[in-house]
């Protein structure tokens, strides 16, 4: 694992600068991506550019080495259009730049699905690709040189459809993976039957496409148990647009079950990032991972001691603790968010105050920001409140994790379950607030009694 002083995410102010007026300058010479961008903030609350997957450019514009000059890298694709090359900045959340040797300029946006993307746009468009095929793509408008386009990935890092013979396989694995076992006798058994069937997944389709139809399915089962969740993708799919601005998926793990967790996920080909630890007083620490094919980020919480912090805790394993912090109480509370709790929140990129705005229009409101820089804020929309099942609380007031009287308010009014997170970044920033997220961590913690829980 890398160690945590190689993840400096810094501010790309000028990256942005140069990618928004490549976008600005396209929307003015595209009048059908120019309302599909007011749509987009007046429906849905996010801008166009948190829907951008990439944009081509020709090269008698921008060459390799004006990129190059910004900290843009080559990367390989999986399948790039014959005499283009791809680029990124990778040291920011920034979309790729293909240079190409034609004349026109095209900006593609990712909706989830790109069959709900055309049946809401009604243009009737062909679409390249086979259904549940790793990449789709269909020409929506082009005025002149500039050319708005649709794409929709399942595992595939490319931006050219290729030919596939694993749909079926895909199609029978996503099916299992959404209607999978969530309750067990044990951790120990759930993670035994979801292994079993990673694997049996990684094998028939690869490790990408599984770990696609995976997170389809979280997302999915989140958004059932998560009523602001719920509100927002409805305003999403006004537009076909599905989860296509997920930025992370959050999820909550025991002590004993973490390195469980970060080795399921390692088995879909994700790689550890930064280690995240907000410092002694915070009582909780985190594995960051990410997918580099799929491009999904997962945050991984989980319960830590001072003395635990220095180490790779996410593979040397954590003993059990009786003492339990904000993260091992939701557990006690809820289970495993791998199992039958789901993810603790999903984080997307809107336009952060128009959603504060908005949101509570439709009943569901927005907690007071927990980071508000110009490079990043983020809040929580306020949480669900879950029942709590009585052999829970028994256990948790047995092991003096909770008061009596905590035990008589989570039995009569639930606790707090799951989020949904507004989230804006800007200037590039890929990272995270450490004091930000902390105060967050504290201020959700069920036992304080605040505001919902």
């Amino acid at each position: 694992m890398k160690d945590t002083v190689t993840f400096d995410w810094g501010l790309y102010p000028k990256v942005e600068s140069f990618l928004v007026g490549e976008v600005r300058s396209f929307l003015s010479h595209n009048r059908k991506a120019a309302l599909l961008a007011r749509r987009m903030r007046e429906s849905t609350s996010t801008t166009f550019l948190d829907w951008v997957d990439h944009i081509s450019v020709p090269e008698s514009r921008i060459d390799a080495d004006t990129l190059i000059s910004m900290g843009f890298e080559r990367i390989k694709a999986g399948s790039v259009p014959d005499g283009s090359e791809a680029f990124r900045h990778m040291s920011t959340s920034l979309f790729p730049v293909l240079v190409s040797g034609g004349r026109g300029t095209e900006v593609a946006i990712k909706p989830e699905s790109i069959d709900d993307f055309m049946q809401v746009m009604g243009s009737g468009a062909e679409v390249e690709g086979r259904a549940f095929a790793p990449l789709r793509k269909a020409v929506l408008s082009e005025e002149g040189n500039y050319t708005l386009s649709a794409v929709e990935r399942r595992g595939s890092n490319g931006y050219v459809p290729v030919d596939c013979d694993d749909v079926d396989d895909y199609v029978e694995i996503a099916s299992t993976l959404k209607r999978r076992r969530r309750f067990f006798g044990s951790d120990d058994e759930g993670f035994v039957y979801t292994n079993d069937i990673v694997k049996d997944s990684c094998k028939r389709i690869g490790e990408a496409r599984t770990a696609d139809a995976f997170f389809r399915a979280e997302r999915s089962y989140w958004q059932s148990r998560n009523r602001a969740g719920q509100i927002q993708k409805s305003r999403q799919d006004r537009l076909g647009l599905g989860w296509g601005n997920h930025d992370h998926h959050t999820y909550r793990s025991s002590r004993e079950s973490f390195v469980h967790l970060i080795s399921l996920f390692e088995a879909m080909g994700y790689e550890c990032r930064e280690r995240y630890y907000a410092g002694e007083k915070a009582g909780w620490g985190a594995q960051i991972m990410e997918h580099r094919t799929c491009e999904i980020v997962v945050f991984a919480d989980v319960d830590l001691f001072p003395e635990e912090t220095s180490g790779d805790f996410a593979h040397k394993g954590l003993s059990h603790r009786k003492q339990l912090g904000t993260v091992g109480l939701w557990i006690g509370l809820h289970g495993e968010s791998i199992f039958q709790a789901g993810m603790h929140h999903l984080e997307a990129r809107f336009d952060f105050d128009d959603l504060k705005a908005e949101l509570p229009k439709y009943g569901a409101r927005v907690m007071e920001p927990f980071s508000y820089f110009n490079f990043l804020k983020q809040a929580f929309t306020e949480g669900e409140k879950w029942e709590v099942d009585k052999r829970r609380l028994d256990r948790l007031l047995a092991d003096g994790s909770i008061t009596k009287g905590q035990y008589d308010t989570f039995r009569e009014y639930g606790a707090i379950g799951s989020h949904m997170e507004n989230l804006q970044r800007n200037q590039g920033f890929k990272g995270f607030n450490k004091a930000s997220v902390t105060k967050i961590i504290k201020a959700t913690d069920p036992r304080l009694g605040h505001a919902g829980a």
